[in-house]
């Protein structure tokens, strides 16, 4: 890459920096605009390592925004952003990838050390993400937290709630796609289930 190239990667490095420091100081805007510079870059890094449908590389990219607003408070200020998220992003597709059986591997540069520790929790992640899943129904919601954040399958989910594997998939893929609206402040409080 040359100068022109690494001159931009940090000039975006430290705009994402300064956006993820406002937010994590409770800049709701901040946030949301730190999310939507993000939110392209990684549909690039999933579409580039898993290489499946849009629907596969859109539940690992939502599955990913989850993850990092989960783990924004592991991010130490004054380390660069980028590959924090970078590796945030190659975890997920990888554990994606494993749990729906694929073959598909991808190559580690070394930094799937920045990955936050899965065991550590932080209080306010869960709080926020709680008040967010009460902001769609009480079903789309039970579905989100089978699958997205207990890894249950859609089958596993289905079995148990009388839905087709398809339905859940379909009514995952919905829930997933109000939470980013919500979280981006693009709609109202959702009252609708999955149908």
């Amino acid at each position: 890459m040359g100068t022109e190239g690494t001159d931009m990667t940090a000039g975006r490095d430290a705009r994402w920096a300064s956006l993820l420091r406002q937010a994590n100081a409770g800049d709701r805007a901040a946030y949301v605009a730190w999310l939507k510079e993000i939110a392209p870059v990684l549909r690039g890094i999933v579409r580039a390592r898993c290489g499946g449908s849009f629907e596969d590389c859109e539940d690992i990219v939502q599955t990913t925004l989850i993850a990092i607003h989960e783990k924004r408070h592991t991010w130490r200020d004054g380390d660069p952003v980028g590959p924090w998220i970078y590796a945030i992003a190659r975890y997920k597709t990888v554990d994606a990838l494993r749990s729906r059986g694929r073959t598909r591997t991808t190559g580690f540069d070394g930094t799937e050390d920045a990955v936050a520790d899965d065991t550590l929790g932080d209080p306010t992640a869960t709080r926020d993400l709680d008040r967010l899943l009460t902001q769609i129904d009480p079903a789309s919601a039970h579905i989100v937290r089978r699958v997205k954040l207990h890894g249950d399958s859609a089958d596993d989910v289905g079995a148990a709630t009388g839905m087709s594997p398809g339905a859940v998939r379909v009514a995952l893929h919905r829930a997933m796609a109000r939470l980013t609206q919500l979280v981006q402040g693009d709609t109202p409080r959702d009252g609708g289930g999955p149908r």
